[in-house]
């Protein structure tokens, strides 16, 4: 223990004053009274006890004594030392992603947050800076000082389930040190030690890992596809983390969560196996779970869409440069088509031509730029298009167009020249641009490359899910700007935004839609395969803060706690006064 203010010890000369004060007031003399004789009969049992009744007489003494040497003892500032957290400011880098959810009695995130409800006591009034992980770093607390809201927000604090991109964290957390000696707490379950920059002698790395061992079997992947016979083939992969051999049950089951196989399945010890089912009866959504007992449930679990295959763009080889370089500058590869290759493919591949005969001849989407079967007419305007969610991300406007050619019967019109056609879109997934390239000024505009991207898009989505996403992924995606709103499998709403270029993926996984209107797309959100296998990590500091070369302390103030036995003196004081009579 130790004194903030020393100065103030001349004040005992007050509870000094006080008591010769008392030495020097004015005395009695005890005189015997008749009248009280029987008085003094019933006053025996207090006689027995002299020096209770010493006590009693000299209680306000003993009070006011007690008040003033514990005011004395206050104004010194006592307080007791602690140890603090070293620097003048602190950073806490916590790991937000789905691994954190392991754990044997409790989680690896609960304690994390835990450990940093013990640290904000150390805090000694140090602001603190709160940064989560994830691709776009979130910093919930900038320089705070309040317990009481650190507290709030670490109680709030909840797993984000997307990949942990840790580097990106440290790289915001640089940008708040400056000039300020700060200690950097990092709260994740493995971290290698080089990726921490170590050469600021201002920065104390604190690194809390997972250091237990921990049991896992997982999913690694989940695949699925139909065939024309409307039956399923079903891929799972298998990997077992653990030091043991593992006996579980895997189930497959349906979009109402029916099962539809079971096995049992054995796993050697840090072994992956992958298992193919096949004759599956067609749903258009394949859960898979097993039934173990491990440290990490989240990867238990793994659910797809069928029909997310990637549509194979086939270009024809007669089409002008300008279709070609533009395909290429969206795709890394670019394949063309010939008659064997026209044989062989199927509905997920789109074709790119000008031949108006192959949307006859082939069952697979034509993308059609330019006719070859009529004669186009001269015009000479600027296109207009509409709110179709191919026009998402590559609008039409100040596109000039000089030649145009007639439109198709029964096809939807998308984008005009004047009051011609100029873009249209059938009911089977057919596309055409009714003008050649050549004709326009559009392969100079940047909408272009994004058009053709837009177009595959489009296509290849025509009765199809919207995709899988990891979660909170941020990814554009074609759709016509409108007030659409994410729903959970259940119906349950989860968030809402106008166009795809706002879109991002809800943080939980699980089957989800988006509605607009009477429009409904299918998507899944899955954890990121890094999240799917845990890591054992260890606690460690690295660097030390250039001080004084001692460990920084702290002052706990007794302060208050003296006021406060002070006030009850005090009271207590009054309330003896009170009872003696205030005349006396």
């Amino acid at each position: 223990m130790g004194f903030g203010s020393l100065s103030f010890l001349w004040t005992l000369i007050v509870p000094l004053i006080v008591l010769i004060y008392y030495f020097f007031r004015k005395k009695y003399k005890q005189q015997m009274v008749s009248s009280t004789i029987f008085w003094e009969e019933a006053m025996q049992e207090t006689k027995v006890s002299p020096y209770l009744k010493k006590l009693q007489r000299n209680a306000l003494l003993f009070l006011q004594l007690a008040a003033l040497l514990f005011l004395v003892f206050a104004l010194m500032k006592p307080f007791i030392a602690k140890t603090t957290i070293a620097g003048s400011q602190v950073i806490w880098i916590v790991d937000t992603s789905a691994t954190m959810l392991a754990g044997k009695e409790k989680s690896l995130f609960t304690e994390h947050v835990e450990e940093m409800k013990k640290l904000t006591k150390e805090l000694d009034h140090k602001p603190v800076t709160l940064i989560t992980t994830g691709n776009s770093p979130q910093t919930l607390l900038r320089q705070e000082t309040d317990p009481s809201r650190i507290l709030q927000t670490l109680d709030n604090l909840s797993v984000s389930y997307e990949e942990e991109h840790i580097a990106n964290a440290i790289n915001v957390a640089q940008a708040f040190i400056g000039d300020e000696a700060t200690s950097i707490y990092v709260f994740t379950d493995s971290i290698e030690r080089n990726m921490l920059p170590v050469e600021n002698s201002l920065v104390e790395w604190h690194v809390f890992g997972a250091e237990k061992e921990m049991n896992n079997v997982a999913i690694t992947k989940l695949a699925a596809t139909s065939n024309e016979e409307q039956q399923v083939t079903a891929l799972v992969q298998l990997q077992n983390d653990t030091e043991k051999k593992e006996t579980f049950e895997l189930t497959l089951m349906n979009e109402n969560k029916e099962p539809v196989m079971t096995e049992k399945v054995t796993i050697e010890p840090n072994e992956e196996i992958s298992k193919l089912y096949e004759n599956i009866p067609f749903t258009p959504t394949v859960f898979a779970a097993i039934d173990v007992a491990d440290d990490y449930s989240s990867d238990n679990e793994a659910l797809v869409l069928i029909g997310e295959n990637d549509m194979e763009v086939l270009l024809d080889p007669n089409m002008h440069q300008l279709v070609q370089k533009g395909f290429a500058s969206v795709y890394d590869e670019v394949t063309y088509f010939d008659e064997t290759s026209l044989k062989n493919s199927s509905k997920q591949s789109l074709l790119v031509t000008n031949d108006v005969s192959l949307m006859e001849d082939v069952t697979t989407p034509v993308f059609l730029i330019g006719r070859n079967d009529v004669e186009g007419k001269e015009v000479s305007a600027t296109a207009a298009n509409s709110k179709h969610s191919l026009f998402s991300f590559s609008s039409l406007a100040d596109v000039y167009i000089s030649k145009l050619y007639p439109p198709f019967e029964g096809f939807e019109t998308i984008a005009t020249v004047g009051d011609e056609p100029l873009i249209q879109l059938s009911t089977e997934g057919d596309l055409a641009v009714l003008t050649d390239l050549e004709a326009t000024d559009w392969p100079l505009h940047p909408s272009f490359p994004l058009f053709l991207w837009s177009a595959v898009q489009e296509l290849s989505s025509i009765g199809q899910p919207l995709g899988t996403f990891t979660p909170l992924e941020e990814r554009a995606i074609p759709l016509v700007e409108n007030d659409w709103a994410i729903y959970r499998a259940d119906g349950e709403y989860v968030s809402s935004f106008e166009n795809g270029k706002q879109f991002r993926a809800p943080a939980e996984p699980g089957q989800y839609q988006i509605v607009a209107g009477d429009e409904t797309k299918q998507f899944v959100v899955q954890l990121a395969q890094s999240e799917r296998k845990i890591e054992k990590g260890t606690s460690f500091t690295i660097g030390q803060i250039e001080t004084k070369g001692t460990e920084e302390q702290g002052e706990n103030s007794i302060v208050p706690y003296l006021i406060l036995v002070i006030i009850v003196l005090i009271v207590t004081e009054w309330e003896v006064q009170r009872r003696r009579g205030f005349t006396n």
